[in-house]
């Protein structure tokens, strides 16, 4: 007796069709688990025997033999305890009906209870492009499942619901994301607003323009001047986010295990602010089980490093790459994983060790050694990565006492849409959303000053020492600086702001 039924693996951020093949045999009662299983598949026999019982089935005593094709690849997870449970009941004839076009997923408790897995959302739009036309997934990731179209996604609870339903005992209805409701808080918080910020011009039109071109951005200044503050406030004036970008958000936290409760699609950009003891792996990812890391959680959002020096040097450097590519590499003696890892980094720092070094007020009591010696924990490299860097001086009295309304962030959020709106039609088809994701072929092709505009950045290049990378970032900025102003010309001011904001590196770092 023999049967087949359809699962998903993941492999990275990237899922595998699965077939569970069951096969009774001679010989004494006995299970053997094949195709490169881990621990937890292989306990899922005994999952598995105890659901059988508890559901009212009866579980075959014989030599069974379960393979997890293809072979050549290892298998992790409680995932496959459903479609195990489902193809043992074909396999013995206690279940009768066709599933060449279902799948299966999901873990089993020893009652037949369904619980959740990760990286289901993954796995159906797999098992959306092999072509399967049903998905038995667990209740509690039916949400996440649901936005994908054109396959019919059915929550389970109890496996005695799936087996009534094939044998149209009592028909499951599919979940649908258009009953959803549409205005989910993924995260569960709600960025404060800039209209709470007092001073600071430069600092927050800075952050407009790296919210409107998905800049990096680094702010220098003494303790109190706001930098952690303008940063918790950037989240509320990112660029809506595409259906795409929230599709691959979700993806990433479906897998990390990590996806909200009751969320279907998270709509807003995420914001990561690991503590600066956080591991080089904890940032980058990793572990015997590669996971998402928090550049990879960050994706399409921000990931805040703040009091960057505080940082290890192996874990800042660890960032490097994956800042540049978009994309972190895991590699093991098993397998080596790539997670996307689009981000905008956006880092704080001090001056010095005390933060007065440059105050107008107060005197700084680091020597020159400890004072560059401290800045030199931020790598040249790391630093050049970095599109913006800007200075947050402390705020006078006048200012933080001012009775004045400031701009608040919904006001800024608009100019910001339109701009990101202008890059994506200029970007159409080619995979970017945004300036700074530029390749130096996109670069060349639309960040073009006038003649007069690329007259003034050779003179400020070559007083400057800029580096090449450096160039690139200035045209981007300029770029993003004209689309905020809904020009399509890139003149000597857009070009003039750009460069200011390279300079900050070469007065603290030289």
């Amino acid at each position: 007796m023999f049967a087949r039924i359809n699962s998903m693996g993941l492999f990275g951020i990237d899922s595998y069709m699965v077939g569970v093949e069951v096969d009774f045999g001679q010989g004494l009662p006995r299970i053997d688990i094949v195709g490169l299983p881990d621990a937890s598949v292989t306990e899922s026999r005994n999952r598995v025997r105890s659901a059988i019982k508890n559901s009212g089935y009866s579980f075959p005593q014989s030599r069974m033999t379960i393979n997890l094709s293809p072979a050549d690849i290892k298998k992790e997870g409680p995932v496959y305890d459903l479609p195990i449970f489902i193809s043992i009941l074909c396999a013995n004839e206690q279940l009768k009906c066709r599933v060449d076009d279902c799948a299966f997923i999901g873990e089993l408790s020893l009652d037949g209870l369904v619980r959740r897995v990760n990286g289901a959302l993954s796995m159906v739009i797999r098992a959306k492009k092999s072509g399967i036309k049903r998905v038995f997934v667990p209740a509690e990731n039916a949400l996440e499942c649901s936005v994908v179209n054109g396959i019919e996604i059915y929550a389970v609870e109890k496996v005695t619901q799936v087996i009534d339903h094939l044998t149209d005992k009592e028909q499951l209805v599919p979940v649908r994301y258009e009953e959803l409701a549409k205005n989910e808080n993924a995260f569960g918080i709600f960025a404060p607003d800039f209209k709470d910020v007092k001073g600071q011009i430069e600092a927050k039109h800075a952050m407009e323009i790296a919210a409107a071109g998905g800049h990096n951005i680094i702010m220098v200044g003494p303790p109190g001047s706001g930098k952690s503050m303008l940063a918790k406030r950037l989240p509320s004036i990112l660029p809506d986010m595409t259906f795409e970008e929230s599709l691959e958000t979700t993806e990433i936290y479906s897998i990390a295990g990590a996806m909200p409760e009751g969320v279907s699609l998270i709509r807003e950009r995420p914001f990561r602010s690991p503590h600066h003891t956080v591991s080089p792996a904890g940032l980058s990812g990793g572990g015997a089980i590669p996971r998402p890391g928090e550049i990879s959680l960050s994706h399409n959002g921000v990931l805040f490093l703040d009091e960057l020096p505080e940082f290890s040097r192996v874990a800042m450097e660890v960032l490097r790459q994956p800042i540049e590519d978009g994309k972190v590499t895991i590699s093991r003696a098993s397998a080596s994983l790539t997670y996307p890892c689009s981000t905008m980094v956006v880092c704080a720092m001090n001056p010095c060790p005390c933060g007065f070094k440059g105050h107008p007020q107060k005197d700084c009591t680091c020597s020159e050694i400890a004072a560059k010696r401290y800045l030199s924990k931020v790598s040249g490299p790391l630093l050049d990565r970095m599109d913006i860097h800007i200075e947050v001086p402390p705020v006078d009295f006048n200012s933080l006492s001012s009775k004045v309304p400031t701009e608040s962030s919904a006001e800024i959020k608009k100019r910001v849409n339109a701009a990101r709106k202008i890059q994506l039609e200029r970007l159409e088809g080619t995979g970017i959303t945004c300036n700074a994701k530029m390749s130096p072929e996109l670069t060349k092709r639309f960040c073009r000053p006038e003649a007069s505009a690329m007259a003034f950045l050779e003179n400020v290049f070559e007083k400057l020492g800029f580096s090449a990378r450096a160039y690139d970032k200035i045209l981007r900025i300029a770029r993003t600086a004209a689309d905020l102003e809904g020009s399509e010309k890139i003149e000597i001011p857009h070009i003039a702001l750009a460069a200011q904001y390279r300079s900050l590196d070469r007065k603290f770092w030289r």
